[in-house]
């Protein structure tokens, strides 16, 4: 199925992404992991929380931990242009036939709740609470040296009605794979901010969270993140890579945290501003697509994900897989 073409006056406006919630069983687990050794810098936490940002974040949060019995995803959310495109993203999920809620979240103004056609939760908000900026405090930069969040990527059980979903709230197409069988759309990456994606969709049992991204300076940086995590207790949590992707062209680490939520550290990817882009097809068995150089991704990359609080994820029909190692 072609994609759409793009969208460039949504019903809101979306800047980019925001942040996720995850839930995490043990904190002080998972704070050794994401602030010890991944870097990310603690902005407040106390027995039920932890807010987390990266080094060039001026918000006051992308990862918000929250102690919970089971390791679901709580939320996916976004920044809007302004105060007023709030109105307008409740007008427009409530005509779509989507449930809406204001709920309260700690250091931010109004935020809406809702679903995508999956019912992923989403939540959108305007103002968040501005911190000094850390840039330049080169004594903070410790671990991978993490910059800043850079995408979602979901498990969608069908990549063709998310890609035009998503369209509807002006997300661009930038690469793309369909399955020549078919014709249907095997995975799609999709943007707000001008990189490659805001959020992305991989065919498989969803809709659940593949990934969550964080930008690093160099290559560099990752490497010396494997190093460091496999002399601190975290060789096991190493499930693919390093290499460099095809799509995107991005140097590439994927890790598990431990509660399994897996994180991408990322770097080296492409601007896409310009309105009229044209996306960039693959082929589903082109070997150079999910891996330029590097080993094949193992069979857990496309079979594990985090599930969404409260969220039935469902079969896809599309039978075509891609190269899976061995």
């Amino acid at each position: 199925m072609p994609i759409p073409a793009p969208n460039l006056y949504p019903p809101f406006n979306i800047i980019r992404l925001s942040h996720a919630v995850f839930g995490v069983e043990d904190l002080a687990a998972s704070r050794r992991f994401y602030v010890d050794t991944l870097g990310l810098q603690v902005t407040d936490e106390d027995s039920e929380h932890i807010f987390l940002r990266a080094l060039e974040e001026r918000g006051h949060h992308s990862l918000v931990l929250r102690k919970s019995e089971l390791p679901q995803v709580r939320a996916l959310a976004f920044k809007v242009f302004d105060e007023g495109e709030l109105d307008k993203a409740e007008h427009w999920f409530k005509a779509k036939g989507h449930k809406v809620e204001w709920v309260e979240r700690a250091y931010q103004g109004r935020t809406m709740r809702t679903h995508d056609c999956f019912g992923t939760p989403l939540e959108f908000y305007f103002k968040m609470d501005r911190l000094e900026p850390i840039h330049q405090k080169y004594e903070l930069y410790k671990g991978v040296k993490p910059l800043r969040i850079d995408h979602f990527n979901c498990f969608a059980s069908d990549v063709d009605k998310a890609v035009g979903f998503y369209n509807e709230l002006g997300f661009r197409v930038t690469e793309y794979t369909e399955d020549e069988q078919s014709g249907k759309l095997w995975a799609a990456w999709t943007h707000r901010k001008g990189g490659v994606h805001d959020i992305a969709f991989t065919n498989g049992l969803g809709p659940r969270l593949h990934h969550t991204a964080f930008w690093v300076p160099t290559p560099l940086n990752i490497i010396d993140l494997c190093d460091l995590m496999a002399t601190t207790g975290y060789v096991a949590n190493i499930e693919r890579g390093p290499g460099r992707h095809g799509i995107s062209n991005a140097f590439f680490l994927y890790i598990l945290d431990p509660d399994g939520h897996r994180i991408e550290i990322y770097c080296s990817d492409y601007q896409t501003v310009d309105p009229d882009l044209e996306a960039i097809k693959w082929d589903l068995k082109d070997p150079q697509r999910q891996t330029l150089w590097g080993a094949p991704a193992p069979r857990s990359w496309f079979e594990h994900g985090s599930v969404f609080q409260d969220v039935e994820p469902a079969m896809s029909q599309l039978e075509a897989t891609p190269i899976v190692a061995p």
